[in-house]
């Protein structure tokens, strides 16, 4: 199976998006310093000020597990975990959260559940829930099913920006392990899992210790402890780059950070996989080229430091060497597993 059996495709969605570029920047004016297809999008106030970074998100069909499995605090957490590792890739710090609930009929259960979640990761990662909006909207949404998305913004210092400029031939790259799925690759996933292979939520494979639902929910990570700690060690001007490996996989997400003339080459041998991408891969026969690009295959954070740099001296991080920079034409180079 691909991405694209399941309802989702990326390429398409690349090229609608291409189209509307010219329009969104129109609106600009010299204060918006990114352009169209950065993480989050940067925004200078006035001069001397901090850089304010915004970027909005959803959980995708990882709602439909949660209904699933009928908890709904988790995909709260996920909402604003990501949204804070969007800004988090540019140096940036969340400020504030505002979270959107659509629904064809708002749930007095639901909501205060979803709500809690994202409140709660809101707390630990300091930033506050500002408010949000609910939608009633029949006819839109199926009977008992719901959609959740958010905003967030932060900010950082401009001489602490980091966009990939700063990437060089040398650099090593590390990956920061993921704690699952975290919230991109759900379509394919569940059209694997729950329909073409036909196992239930509550199912636990051979040798689990959870449900194949449990996993699936497992809570997106916020990845702002360990960059906390990393520019606590080294410094803020020691990481080069960072990609957070959301929708695109490593295909789509690590060449935004990496400048012309330069190429990741990323061994994806050098980590192991965990059990649920290799479930998903064996049981929807997925090509090894897709599953790279659907999903982070346990591997949530890209990060581009000095090469005389090591990450293993803080073991906090579980950091794992992946790669190193190299002159090259294509912005990423991916050794898939043997």
């Amino acid at each position: 199976m691909k991405y694209a059996d399941s309802g989702v495709n990326i390429d398409a969605a690349e090229r609608a998006l291409a189209r509307t570029k010219q329009a969104v920047r129109d609106t600009w004016d010299a204060r918006v310093l990114s352009d169209v297809g950065a993480f989050g999008g940067l925004f200078r106030p006035e001069p001397g000020e901090p850089l304010l970074v915004a970027s909005v998100d959803g959980v995708g069909t990882k709602v439909k597990v949660a209904t699933a499995m009928n908890r709904f605090d988790s995909v709260g957490q996920d909402l604003v975990n990501h949204c804070v590792d969007d800004i988090l890739v540019q140096g940036a710090e969340p400020l504030f959260f505002l979270d959107y609930f659509a629904a064809s009929k708002l749930s007095e259960d639901i909501l205060p559940e979803v709500v809690g979640g994202v409140a709660k990761a809101c707390r630990e990662n300091g930033c506050a829930l500002l408010g949000g909006e609910t939608a009633e909207m029949p006819g839109v949404y199926l009977p008992g099913e719901f959609d959740l998305a958010g905003c967030i913004v932060g900010r950082v210092a401009e001489e602490n920006l980091i966009d990939g400029r700063a990437v060089r031939a040398g650099d090593r790259i590390w990956g920061l392990p993921s704690s699952g799925l975290h919230t991109n690759g759900f379509s394919l996933a569940r059209a694997v899992l729950l329909d073409a292979a036909g196992l239930e939520a509550t199912h636990v494979p051979a040798g689990w210790q959870q449900s194949v639902g449990e996993a699936l929910l497992a809570v997106h990570r916020s990845y702002l402890p360990d960059l906390r700690a990393i520019w606590d060690a080294l410094g803020r001007q020691a990481v080069h780059g960072l990609a957070h490996i959301t929708g695109g996989g490593f295909y789509d997400n690590v060449p935004r950070v990496v400048p012309d003339g330069l190429c990741a080459r990323i061994d994806a041998n050098a980590w192991k996989v965990p059990p649920l991408f290799q479930l998903i891969a064996q049981r929807g026969q997925v090509p090894a080229p897709e599953m790279y690009r659907v999903f982070n295959m346990g591997i949530g954070m890209v990060v581009f430091l000095p090469p005389e740099v090591d990450l293993q001296e803080l073991p906090r991080l579980a950091a794992v060497p992946v790669g190193e920079v190299t002159t090259g034409k294509n912005r990423i180079e991916l050794i898939l597993p043997r």
